[in-house]
This record gives C-alpha cells, structure tokens and sequence, in this order.
C-alpha cells in the first residue's frame, strides 16, 4: 500500500497501519532522544538569543558516529574555524532536528496512533490505521526527519554506497537484514511523500 497521496482537496495524507505508525515513533523518538544526550534536553529547545549568541554550545564534534552525520563539521579542512561553528549553530540545528522528528510523532499521534501505560505497548485492534494528514510545513519536518532517521540507520548499517545496502541486505543475521528492510521501508515511504508533493 502507498503511505502518501495526495488529496483532492489540497493537502497531503497517508494511512499506516499501527505497526508501521509505531515503528516511524520509535525511530524518531530515538533521533530525539540521541541528540538530547549530546546537548540535553533545555539546549535541544535552545533560547533563540542564546542559541544567536552561541552562548555555551559544544565547539567538539561529537563522539558518536550517527551524531557525527547528523551534525557534520562545517569546515572539514580546519578544526578551529569547525570548532567556532559549531559553537554557535549545533543549538539551533539540534533544535531543528527535534522539532522535526517531534511533528511527526505529534502528526501520527493526531492521526490515531496511542500508546498503553508501557511506551512499548501498542493500544488498538491489529486492524486499526493510523490516517496522517500534513500541511506544507508538516511535509517539510516529515522530509527531514525520515532523512534524519534514515541516516542514522545508515551509520549503524554501515551503509555509504548502493554497493554497501545491497551487502547488508544480504547479510545472514537476522536482526541486520530486519534493520535493511526498515531502511529500505523508510526510503519508500519518503519516495512516495515526495512523489505525492509532484
């Protein structure tokens, strides 16, 4: 089934089911959650003078691998000038970063997806859908955020070329194979966002 289309009058909306719409909350939730432990959470929703005035922020690129391409060096070439950078931009996109995983787990919420007492816990019959309708802006946080997510998969897959998704979808383990096809999932769902934009 396409996840997006567009509508007749305007607007663009998917449908999901439960496990699909849980699945994009949890991988978004987990972006969330990563770049919050690299600045926390008060520095994710940066005061806009601060965050402008590069009050405080990181001037050290991250340890982590997925935080590292999430947020690159701007001048791989020369560490002070990335440094500086850094210093007073990494705010302001890490906040951007989690607003825009939040508005989709904000736009699936809205869309009927709910959870029991446990965060894990799916409520709902398996039959249910999860029924998506986004404005421009929701679109916008929806690309960057599927492409957020699909990068940091990506870094874990150790995917960098067709040549490396292909490998890894051929791997015999069977937790790296189930990751490959929630890769390649995300890569269609963001396919058909942008086909429903045409």
């Amino acid at each position: 089934m396409k996840p997006f289309k567009k509508r007749r009058r305007g607007g663009i909306s998917a449908t999901f089911e439960i496990g699909e719409a849980h699945l994009l909350a949890n991988l978004a939730g987990q972006v969330v959650e990563l770049l919050r432990d690299r600045n926390g959470a008060e520095e994710s929703d940066a005061d806009p003078l601060a965050a402008q005035l590069g009050m405080g922020g990181p001037s050290l690129p991250p340890e982590d691998p997925v935080l590292q391409r999430l947020l690159p060096d701007a001048y791989r070439d020369d560490p002070d000038d990335a440094g500086e950078f850094r210093r007073f931009t990494e705010r302001s996109l890490t906040s951007a970063k989690v607003l825009n995983a939040e508005t989709l787990i904000g736009s699936l919420v809205d869309g009927g997806l709910t959870f029991g007492e446990l965060p894990d816990e799916l409520t709902g019959d398996e039959g249910d859908r999860v029924e998506v309708e986004l404005d421009a802006g929701e679109v916008q946080a929806w690309l960057r955020a599927l492409t957020d997510v699909r990068l940091s998969l990506a870094v874990r897959l150790g995917i960098e070329t067709d040549d490396d998704a292909f490998h890894v979808a051929q791997s015999e383990d069977a937790a790296i194979a189930a990751m490959s096809d929630i890769f390649d999932w995300l890569g269609y769902v963001q396919e058909t966002l942008v086909s429903a934009l045409d």
